[in-house]
């Protein structure tokens, strides 16, 4: 495992550990802080309060694992953004492009690109992708 799968793996594991606090404290206070001034809970509270609080983490859980707000979208046009697509027709600065085995319009942002080109795709504006070829050191 490299070091980002590895630093990766260990935000996990302390969001994992976030989202148990509250089950944690919640026993904490009803085992040992409640009897201690005299409040005793019965058993099955206990349980129904901490199987509650399970419950919920087990709902949020995969939306805070999964990375939430910091995913980036799946569908959409959002999704196009950063993708790789191959010039069907040159973009001088307007063209064709093939992403996923679909043509779009697509325009060049700086120059030119020519058929057989690799572009990457930084806007999508209404049906229309805004591309730019690849940095010198990525490969075209």
């Amino acid at each position: 495992m490299g070091m980002a799968g590895r630093e990766e793996m260990i935000k996990r594991i302390l969001k994992l550990l976030a989202l148990a606090l509250d089950e944690v404290a919640a026993i904490l206070i009803m085992v040992f802080l409640l009897p201690s001034l005299g409040i005793r809970l019965p058993l099955w509270v206990v349980a129904l309060i901490v199987a509650v609080l399970l419950l919920k983490d087990v709902l949020v859980a995969p939306y805070v694992l999964g990375g939430g707000l910091e995913r980036k979208p799946s569908t959409g046009a959002e999704a196009l953004v950063g993708r790789t697509a191959v010039v069907v027709e040159d973009l001088s600065p307007e063209g064709l492009v093939k992403l996923d085995g679909e043509l779009w319009r697509a325009k060049c942002l700086h120059g030119t690109a020519r058929r057989g080109e690799k572009v990457r795709v930084v806007k999508v504006r209404g049906t229309r992708l805004l591309v730019e070829l690849p940095a010198s050191g990525e490969p075209r």
